[in-house]
């Protein structure tokens, strides 16, 4: 994304409208602040295993959850900073106003699909619970602590895609070009 004035990649100047976004709340800077913890954590890990690999063998499993876990929680980070997806190749030929409709077509489908997943993944988190499914590891870990922050992650991306669809709503019934 480019800098307000900046020609895009394609040297044309972006509308305004590329810059609607919702913006961060607490729940988002505290992703935030989780995800960047998670990829400290990863790193340490990482380090500490070419160091001494005969030693933490189980650093393979503890990163590739920390992973998902990060994955799933950035997703509405990258949504409030308005970094999560874009149709360039159309929204360059619109209007302000065309693109704001398109940006919220987009994101009522992003949420129609992302609320399926989450309710899919919240299945799957509880199946895991009540049959206290574990992974085939020598840590053994309950399968439902990676599950849930996925389920997590994809509605908390939910209530960051409603967020975005009301402040584009709100701008777009205004008219003003933000």
């Amino acid at each position: 994304m480019t800098n307000p004035g900046e020609p895009s990649a394609d040297g044309a100047t972006p509308h305004a409208a590329e810059y609607v976004v919702a913006g961060s709340t607490l729940v988002e800077d505290i992703c935030e602040t989780i995800c960047a913890l998670f990829l400290i954590v990863s790193i340490v890990l990482i380090a500490a295993e070419a160091i001494a690999r005969n030693v933490f063998t189980t650093t393979d499993e503890v990163c590739g959850y920390l992973l998902v876990a990060l994955t799933f929680l950035s997703m509405s980070v990258a949504e409030a900073h308005g970094a999560f997806h874009r149709v360039e190749l159309v929204q360059t030929r619109l209007s302000w106003a065309g693109r704001l409709i398109t940006q919220l077509v987009f994101d009522l489908v992003s949420l129609i699909a992302s609320a399926l997943v989450t309710w899919q993944l919240w299945r799957l988190t509880a199946n895991s619970w009540h049959t206290e499914d574990v992974a085939p590891t020598p840590l053994h870990t309950p399968l439902w602590l990676p599950q849930s922050t996925m389920a997590i992650g994809m509605a908390l991306l939910c209530l960051a895609l409603v967020r975005a669809m009301v402040t584009k709503a709100r701008i777009l019934a205004r008219g003003n070009r933000a």
